[in-house]
């Protein structure tokens, strides 16, 4: 009897895993045009048959992969395979972003690229945790756009308001994300001053090491939730109003262009740090502020808020002072506000308040590189 159990238990296994392995693997991949040199299957080629080749190659593309604990698993990096999402269905592709990230595997280990046609992608995203090693690329931050319109007072499937969190128009829980030249935006209009529940955020990232280069993000209030995880983002252009560039994460921002359209006051950062034990904060490198309203530099969200300008250029719309303290005194002691070699109208230190810092060489060195957010080791476009 007991033989039987463990011949049944075997066959179960094996049914389990041949048919997980069919399934995760294959789901929604389809005959496509070529891509980068890439041959067409031939026509008359089943699905079947489609299916079964497409999944040797990912099992020859998983085979060849070098773990080791001194460098980067090519998995991270190498595309294993390409999906093309279109307005058009002649392109044959998906034509939805979301579509096509459903079609992944309930865990994906091999690096995937979405490429997305140029076009207005009105649409909700959401790509959960265990779907790692995405890659988006669009046509042109210009031409390339994903948008909604949802704030933290819109209600939400259980009847409740779905709060910040939730509003974002394309929100990222997984590890190894990266996105070029696309634009994510929250199509609700900047609040009137003192508005409650106006948080509408275009770009959530929740998940760790997440690279964007030449992406566009654009809302009002809260517009980048860089919420968790060491980030990297690469000539990307920011617009907001209030916050909006908020969250706890450890993130590098380079060479990017931050545009306030803030009515009256507005902030660009509420960074979230709330313990000197967390290894966060937000350092701007070569940027470029520019925008309208008058602009404070940050405000405490955090108790221990970290946030550093370096090479940046500064618009007159900043506040002389820079910096708010969130309406807590007590917060003055603890965060670490500096500004590093800067220029322009509005990056005069003389007015900042007592409690931010003009960094010497020695105190903006961690700040200002790749080794800010460990990027060496993750970095790879």
């Amino acid at each position: 009897m007991s033989n039987l159990r463990h011949i049944i238990c075997v066959i179960l296994l094996l049914f389990l895993l041949n048919s997980g392995q069919i399934l995760c693997h294959t789901k929604g991949i389809r005959p496509r045009k070529p891509i980068m040199g890439k041959k067409l299957l031939p026509i008359n080629v089943t699905q079947t048959q489609l299916s079964e080749q497409q999944f040797m190659k990912w099992v020859k593309f998983v085979g060849s992969l070098r773990h080791t604990l001194f460098s980067a698993a090519w998995n991270k990096i190498l595309p294993a395979f390409t999906i093309i999402v279109s307005k058009n269905k002649a392109d044959g592709g998906f034509t939805s972003i979301q579509d096509a990230i459903d079609s992944l595997p309930f865990i994906n280990l091999v690096r995937v690229e979405i490429k997305v046609k140029a076009g207005v992608y009105t649409e909700k995203v959401n790509i959960p945790p265990l779907k790692s090693f995405i890659s988006i690329e669009g046509a042109g931050a210009d031409k390339t756009i994903v948008q909604w319109g949802d704030t933290a007072k819109t209600i939400g499937a259980r009847g409740q308001p779905m709060g910040t969190f939730n509003s974002a128009t394309f929100a990222v829980n997984s590890l190894y994300f990266i996105a070029k030249n696309i634009t994510f935006k929250n199509t609700t209009p900047p609040p009137k001053p003192g508005a409650v529940g106006k948080q509408a955020v275009a770009f959530r990232i929740s998940g760790d090491t997440a690279a964007f280069l030449g992406c566009r993000f654009l809302g009002a209030q809260d517009t980048l939730y860089d919420h968790l995880g060491r980030h990297y983002y690469k000539d990307c252009y920011i617009e907001g109003s209030v916050d909006f560039i908020f969250g706890n994460a450890l993130s590098l921002y380079e060479g990017c262009h931050v545009h306030a359209i803030a009515q009256n006051y507005g902030a660009l950062t509420a960074q979230g740090r709330t313990s000197l034990l967390e290894d966060t904060g937000f350092s701007f490198v070569n940027c470029k502020v520019t925008g309208s309203g008058a602009l404070y530099l940050g405000r405490a969200w955090g108790t221990f808020s970290r946030v550093v300008f370096a090479y940046t250029y500064m618009d007159n719309i900043i506040i002389p002072k820079g910096w708010y303290n969130w309406g807590d005194p007590n917060r003055e002691m603890t965060v670490f506000y500096g500004q590093y070699k800067c220029t322009g109208p509005g990056a005069s230190f003389a007015g900042r308040v007592s409690w931010s810092r003009e960094l010497t060489d020695e105190e903006a060195k961690p700040f200002i590189s790749l080794s800010f957010i460990d990027g060496l080791e993750w970095i790879k476009f």
